[in-house]
């Protein structure tokens, strides 16, 4: 049994942030991960993607981005910066090991892994909320002739040109996807079950998350009451699209959803000029032919399901009823904040951006689990 102050569950931004800070503070931890890299979601990702929050509110704790860096950084910009974090403070992760199971025995948490058995006073979860892809699940599915995969199997267009191709989903992801795959000569369709919240990325030039920032103060729907004239100039009416507007915005669709609108980066202009086309969500498949709820039936050559992710874990099966959901809140409403030593980083959806939203949690968890050794419940050095 290897014994630690603090174990950090996973590497990738919610956990060098949480060992960067325990650092800071001198708190001897331990970080596992169960991919061989760190930050594998990101390396992972396809590879058009860039993140669509801008570089200044999108550092990790104590680095910001060199000058060289755009506003809004690729996915290898994004590696780069974090391989040159994990470097800068020596943050050294166990890697290919999985916590398979996580328990409370007495005063300490005990997580199981295929090789190794770790107790730790302190325990702090950070596989994000992004960590394991929904399954797939249409009706039909199995009778489709064309090629069926999730989002995080998705890497380019390149292989799509000329090829009809139906994006499941509205999110960041699905767009940049359609965007990708028209750019490289596919087809694309989005098929959208839902009502959306659509946010332009930049407006009159400056990023939307910094007026997020200021907005993010009020209450959401005083929030959204008062960014809706200033939408509704820069996009315009996106029903008329095929799109169904969400009865309530953006902010308190985060606020009650925990799910971001679509910070939009050029889909809804294909969408006008034709280049993608919209759909209403689908009913059923029927061999090669997709059959949507509004009575619609097209022909597709594959389908690419960006349907989202689950942030629950088999290591978390033990955890007390209450927690899971508790760790979508802001640390400062959740009710079990540090109970019992377990803390959660990264699995909050934020409208000011997930990587600085990790950024402050990983600071006040750190700076939560420093009390608690000065406190005396357990003798501090440095990792």
């Amino acid at each position: 049994m290897i014994q630690t102050e603090t174990l950090i569950i996973g590497a990738s931004m919610a956990g060098l942030a949480s060992a960067a800070c325990l650092q800071k503070q001198g708190i001897k931890y331990i970080v596992i991960e169960k991919e061989k890299e760190s930050v594998a979601p990101w390396r992972n990702h396809y590879h058009r993607l860039h993140l669509h929050t801008n570089k200044r509110i999108s550092a990790l704790p104590f680095k910001k981005y060199g000058p060289g860096i755009p506003r809004y950084p690729s996915r290898a910009e994004l590696i780069h910066y974090a391989d040159a974090y994990q470097k800068e403070f020596n943050i050294e992760p166990i890697f290919n090991t999985e916590a398979t199971s996580v328990k409370r025995v007495g005063d300490n948490w005990v997580t199981q892994t295929a090789t190794e058995i770790f107790q730790s006073k302190y325990l702090v979860m950070a596989t994000g909320a992004f960590g394991h892809p929904k399954p797939l699940n249409f009706k039909g599915m199995e009778t489709f002739t064309g090629t069926v995969v999730h989002s995080y199997a998705y890497k380019t267009g390149s292989g799509y040109k000329g090829k009809k191709v139906l994006v499941v989903g509205f999110g960041n992801s699905a767009c940049e996807i359609a965007i990708d795959l028209y750019e490289q000569g596919a087809m694309p369709s989005l098929a959208v079950r839902s009502p959306v919240n659509v946010i332009p990325r930049d407006i009159m030039g400056i990023p939307v998350l910094e007026i997020s920032l200021l907005l993010s103060h009020l209450p959401p729907r005083i929030a959204d009451a008062v960014s809706a004239p200033l939408l509704r100039l820069v996009l315009g009416d996106i029903t008329k699209l095929g799109l169904k507007k969400m009865s309530y915005g953006p902010f308190e669709q985060i606020a009650r959803d925990a799910k971001i609108p679509l910070l939009d980066i050029g889909t809804i202009g294909h969408i006008r000029k034709g280049h993608i086309q919209v759909y209403s969500g689908i009913d059923y498949i029927d061999g090669n032919t997709v059959c949507f709820s509004d009575g619609q039936r097209k022909v597709f050559d594959a389908i690419i399901a960006a349907i989202g992710y689950s942030m629950q874990s088999s290591a978390m099966a033990n955890f007390e009823p209450g927690r899971i959901a508790d760790a979508r809140l802001p640390l400062d409403k959740q009710k079990y904040f540090g109970k019992d030593g377990l803390y959660f980083c990264g699995y909050r959806i934020a409208a000011t951006g997930q990587i600085r939203t990790i950024s402050r949690d990983a600071q006040k968890i750190a700076a939560g689990i420093a009390v608690k050794v000065a406190a005396g419940t357990i003798n501090s050095h440095h990792n």
